[in-house]
């Protein structure tokens, strides 16, 4: 039935694209016939293309996933609609039924809607998608008027464009499914402590789309607010008054952190060094460097030292603009190097009174990441057995007696980066989002 409804519509529609070769075939038709089906052919294209789909956006989704919806299904018919039209084309020519410069107009005409449908099925995509990449985009660009190439490069946006929307819509209907059970209302709130390079902003969110989930299923959520480089122990002193200023605040008496990357090494200073064990009841780090970073040593033995100072006053001087009191990119790096790591070990033992839980993934291959993540994995290898994820190596990340290796997806690997959804991609085998609430989710049911 569904392919039934199909086909009519493209007939429908093939009808309205080639009104100038009907009219001259028609030729028993009477010219007001002839004008009310091309009126009601054209009032279905209008129609159509702004109201391709019956369904209650309110209820089943949000309004850009309606969108998003929308516009794979007018770009699917757009395309099938392209390869289509050569029947009729190919029938007037062998017929002999239409003069050249009919012919003519009837095939611009009808590829001209075509185009107006797939720009207006493109624009819907890409004001509601978040997975169409940025390289489709200048395919597209440069292409779109180069035929059986376009056709290609607008199957990739519909593919995109539709997985996209299965993968949200699915995560909307569970959480529909579990709104009553607010399963991440942990007995502690979450506080979320980034990396180095990086700050909380507001209109950024270092964590991606993560929080937000968190927050849908029940999790009350706080950020580090540290500054984005800095010595350990001064990043730790900001993520314990961010810890004092949270208990003061909610009146809860302890906090769960989940740190990232050097955010992780942060955090066990401030409860080991700066008292602040007796409000952490859990620390949960991600991809953390704990043991160090060997091929960071390489880089800084090797790095001039002018180019080194260069580095340090452009960092610097950016992330005062953007909002660091006083950031120190070489010091920062320097806790990264393997000495340092061997050192913080020794310095900085685990409190008993807090619960730790290692979490680290890996890149299979260089292709899993941009820059500079593709080079840090190069430059990782020679220093693992294991593995890493651009910047740290399995053997670094994993410590302690509870640890968590995320399982690898077939084609690529988790990096640095995904773990943290920094380019807020849906990874095909790995859900990010849901990856979190199931870990929130076991610190609720463990009385956390």
């Amino acid at each position: 039935m569904k392919k039934a409804g199909q086909l009519t519509r493209c007939i429908l529609l093939l009808i309205l694209f080639n009104c100038v070769g009907l009219w001259s075939v028609a030729a028993g038709v009477s010219v007001p016939l002839k004008v009310l089906c091309i009126i009601a052919a054209a009032l279905h294209f209008i129609v159509f293309t702004a109201f391709p789909q019956k369904q209650d956006i309110s209820a089943k989704s949000t309004e850009k996933l309606g969108r998003l919806s929308n516009g794979a299904c007018i770009l699917g018919y757009g395309r099938a609609l392209l390869w289509l039209e050569l029947v009729p084309i190919v029938a007037f020519l062998a017929t002999g039924a239409l003069t050249p410069v009919r012919l003519i107009v009837n095939i611009v005409v009808a590829y001209l809607l075509i185009f107006v449908m797939n720009l207006n099925g493109i624009l819907r995509i890409a004001v509601s998608s978040r997975q169409a990449k940025p390289t489709q985009w200048v395919l597209l660009f440069f292409t779109w008027y180069i035929p059986i190439v376009n056709s290609l490069v607008l199957k990739s946006f519909y593919r995109t464009a539709r997985s996209e929307y299965r993968f949200e819509q699915a995560k909307h209907e569970l959480d529909g499914l579990r709104v009553e059970s607010q399963v991440c209302r942990t007995r502690y709130p979450i506080l979320m402590v980034h990396g180095i390079f990086f700050r909380d902003w507001q209109y950024f969110n270092y964590w991606g789309r993560v929080p937000a989930e968190l927050i849908r299923n029940g999790a009350t959520v706080f950020y580090g607010k540290q500054q984005s480089a800095n010595l350990v122990s001064v990043s730790a002193g900001e993520i314990a008054e961010q810890i004092k200023s949270i208990i003061a605040e909610t009146g809860a008496e302890k906090v769960n952190i989940i740190a990232h990357s050097k955010g992780g090494l942060d955090s066990r200073y401030a409860i080991s060094k700066l008292g602040m064990d007796r409000y952490v009841a859990t620390l949960t780090t991600i991809n953390t460097p704990h043991f160090g970073c060997e091929w960071v040593d390489g880089v800084l033995d090797k790095a001039p030292q002018s180019l080194k100072d260069f580095c340090d006053r452009k960092y610097n001087r950016l992330f005062s603009r953007l909002g660091d009191r006083d950031p120190h990119f070489l010091l920062g790096v320097g806790e990264l190097t393997k000495a340092a790591g061997e050192r913080f070990e020794k310095e900085v033992p685990d409190s008993p009174s807090v619960r730790y839980h290692s979490v680290m993934s890996r890149m299979v291959t260089s292709r899993a990441a941009g820059f500079p993540l593709n080079l840090g994995y190069f430059l990782n290898k020679p220093y693992t057995k294991l593995g890493n994820d651009g910047l740290v190596s399995v053997e670094s990340a994993l410590r302690g007696e509870r640890t968590s290796m995320v399982p690898d997806t077939r084609k690529r690997g988790i990096s640095h980066g995904d773990m943290i959804d920094l380019f807020r991609e849906n990874i095909d085998g790995f859900d990010v989002r849901e990856y979190y609430v199931q870990l929130v989710r076991e610190l609720k049911e463990s009385g956390f």
